[in-house]
């Protein structure tokens, strides 16, 4: 007995006949599998275009019409659509993962700004306990970038009088900071 033709395996296949599918695959799985490769690229995502055709195959009934062209053409041309269904799949979890990563970093910070919005407001609170001279020190040499000296040029005050308001605020700061939840210095 000679050869079965790929039709008459295929009409088997449609009467649900495992033997013809395990011969249709035995005949084509390399070819499939090279073709697939080279338009994935990927050797586990060729793999799967190769076993998704076969299951096509076993699963839709009717699918192949003989008189419309060779079989091996038709098989080629399933492989072909199961690729670029697997590309815009491999497409579309890539962009969800993009999103859900950037809806992450966004999550993270609105996280961060509500931190820093809490925390700015026990360090206002802390620096309003201050004694108005250590406050418009505080304002001159944190807020607005003046020096020790500028200090207390403007302020017409001696230096070490000027450094020591600064390191009172800053005791005061601390104490009165960490004790509202924040963290300072």
């Amino acid at each position: 007995m000679g050869r079965i033709s790929d039709n008459e395996l295929y009409q088997l296949v449609q009467e649900e006949n495992k033997e013809a599918l395990e011969q249709l695959y035995d005949r084509y799985e390399k070819l499939l599998f090279s073709f697939s490769y080279k338009i994935l690229k990927q050797k586990e995502l060729s793999e799967e275009a190769v076993q998704d055709v076969f299951m096509k195959l076993w699963r839709k009934k009717g699918i192949y019409a003989e008189h419309k062209g060779k079989f091996s053409s038709w098989l080629l041309t399933v492989t072909r659509n199961v690729c670029i269904d697997l590309l815009r799949k491999q497409t579309k979890n890539q962009v969800e993962l993009m999103e859900k990563d950037m809806d992450i970093e966004r999550t993270e910070s609105l996280e961060e700004t509500v931190t820093w919005n809490e925390e700015r407001k026990v360090l206002k609170e802390a620096v309003n306990q201050l004694t108005i001279e250590q406050q418009e020190i505080v304002d001159l040499f944190y807020f607005k970038g003046y020096s020790q000296a500028d200090i207390a040029d403007k302020q017409k005050l001696p230096l070490g009088t000027v450094k020591g308001r600064i390191r009172l605020a800053l005791k005061h700061l601390r104490n009165t900071y960490s004790k509202g939840g924040g963290k300072f210095g």
